[in-house]
């Protein structure tokens, strides 16, 4: 089973990264699974344009091996900061790049980040707005890492125990549902079911 773990912040180096590579080593560990990071550090893809359905040269050499990668993935796990409120621009642009035939149904598990308190907004805004014309299944559990830069560090010493222990073991308990959903969903693909050039695009 392949996984691939989107780190949507712009920044580089970011808590988002760092939290990404954590959800990577714990899923290697586990028995048949192949995890990957798609990283989007440096906002790599320029924002769409009509060229993406023109099938340009440019964009089909940016494009085509993140679709490769992602279609070749069965699940997924989304990281997003949040800015101002909000998912980054980059990750909501990616969202518009890629279509039914790399995510659609497909599980992902959102992982939001905040340095305080918040990070409620940005599952808001990825269940509301990001799956419509994609396709992306979203599972109805989701992970909030409040005061991430005092989580998930390397080093013990930086890290607030109680609140350290408590993300890593919610974190495994999420990616085990994660990939119980990831080959549930297999079957329904494979079934036909959801294959249709009538009906392109989310209501």
């Amino acid at each position: 089973m392949r996984i691939t773990i989107i780190s949507g912040s712009h920044r580089d180096p970011s808590q988002s990264a760092k939290v990404a590579h954590h959800i990577r080593r714990r899923l290697q560990q586990r028995p048949d699974v192949e995890a990957d990071v798609y990283s989007l550090a440096g906002n790599p893809l320029p924002l769409w344009d009509q060229g993406v359905w023109e099938g340009g040269p440019k964009w089909r050499e940016l494009l085509d091996p993140v679709k490769r990668q992602m279609a070749a993935s069965d699940a997924f796990v989304v990281i997003a900061p949040e800015w101002h409120g909000q998912v980054p621009a980059g990750l909501k642009n990616l969202f518009l790049l890629l279509g039914k035939a790399e995510v659609g149904h497909k599980p992902a598990l959102i992982v939001t980040v905040s340095s305080a308190d918040g990070g409620a907004y940005p599952v808001a805004e990825l269940r509301m707005s990001s799956y419509k014309n994609n396709r992306i299944c979203y599972i109805p559990e989701q992970l909030i890492i409040r005061h991430v830069e005092s989580v998930l560090n390397d080093d013990p010493a930086a890290n607030d125990a109680d609140a350290d222990d408590y993300f890593r073991r919610r974190i495994d308990w999420s990616l085990g549902i994660l990939l119980e959903y990831a080959a549930a969903l297999r079957q329904v693909r494979a079934s036909g079911v959801t294959a249709s050039e009538e009906f392109n695009f989310g209501m």
